[in-house]
């Protein structure tokens, strides 16, 4: 692993309700985990390790975060094309390499019929964005043991790595090395997020590789990965080529053109220009650029941007590129 609630009066017996049947969809989540597993490190083939987790989506597809497929030391980066996956009720099975997306770092995979662990609970994603002070919970394995179930909240749902492209969710909870791709889950059981990496914040040798600084793939951007995935289609993100630096101007700070390739080039930016807006949205940095492209445009559309130059406001026409989609997209 790389390294809000409402007021309500409840009576009694509604609070019982309530809490049997969360009770509920943390077991069925559990239930829609697998661990990811690691080679047999025993002669005789009678143990197993964990290296990361995973989500049953149902027909059989397996989602995990790729960099937890990878054998640690191997020196490869090919992605393998099986891996084995161990369920809650420690059924073995092995699964074949449907695709990934390095630009998310998931891995979409696939169990033979006749190898389907019983009582597996398929997961499905969530439609709805994650909200700071949102109420989740993941299981996975953290540290090669489990399934184990953390509980916490959505922090900053719009943060950025430099493990991957996309914006990352700030989760408050604990998480550790072999959470690598299991579910974020909200309160109704459905996907969120994947977990992705954890920031160490602690320096004790007993609490290293854990952290309550943890980080996932938000579930909706995961989810379209998934779907074209499945239907064997090649994704693409919308490319911009804007690198940038910050600047200030009077008080205020401000994002700048430090270098422009592609699209931006082919659109006549220059380096120094002041980017105010794209499509009417303010852009007060670049984390807020960075998303709304990946997210809100679709390659080879027009955006409008505009920009300060020479102390006159400019708009700008950008037809948008894409990114190169993996090998296996």
């Amino acid at each position: 692993m790389y390294v809000a609630w409402g007021t309500c009066l409840l009576t009694p017996s509604l609070l019982l309700a309530n809490a049997s049947d969360f009770a509920e969809i943390v077991e069925q989540a559990k239930h829609g985990t697998v661990g990811i597993l690691t080679q047999s490190t025993s002669p005789e083939g009678n143990s197993f390790s964990v290296r990361g987790s995973g989500i049953y989506l149902g027909d059989r597809y397996i989602l995990t975060a790729r960099h937890a497929t990878k054998r640690p030391g191997s020196g490869t980066t090919a992605d393998p094309q099986h891996i084995s996956v161990i369920s809650s009720t420690f059924e073995e099975a092995s699964a074949t390499l449907v695709g990934v997306n390095r630009f998310l770092d998931v891995a979409l995979y696939r169990i033979p019929q006749e190898m389907l662990p019983h009582g597996l609970s398929a997961r499905k994603f969530s439609q709805a964005e994650a909200l700071p002070g949102e109420r989740v919970f993941t299981v996975g394995y953290p540290l090669g043991w489990g399934p184990v179930i953390s509980y916490g909240y959505i922090g900053n749902p719009d943060t950025f790595l430099q493990t991957i492209q996309s914006r990352l969710l700030q989760v408050d909870l604990s998480a550790c090395s072999g959470n690598s791709g299991g579910g974020l889950f909200n309160t109704q059981g459905e996907i969120t997020g994947i977990i992705h990496a954890i920031i160490q914040t602690e320096t004790t040798r007993e609490e290293r590789r854990c952290s309550r600084f943890a980080f996932a793939v938000p579930g909706p951007l995961v989810h379209k990965i998934v779907t074209a995935l499945i239907e064997g289609k090649p994704f693409h993100f919308s490319k911009l080529g804007l690198q940038l630096d910050s600047v200030k101007i009077g008080t205020q700070w401000h994002m700048a053109v430090a270098q422009a390739t592609g699209p931006a080039r082919r659109a006549g930016f220059k380096k120094g220009d002041v980017l105010l807006s794209i499509d009417n949205q303010p852009v007060a940095s670049a984390s807020q650029l960075k998303t709304y492209v990946i997210e809100q445009t679709r390659p080879f559309q027009a955006v409008s941007i505009r920009i300060l130059r020479d102390h006159r406001e400019k708009v700008i026409r950008v037809i948008l590129g894409k990114s190169l989609p993996s090998p296996l997209e």
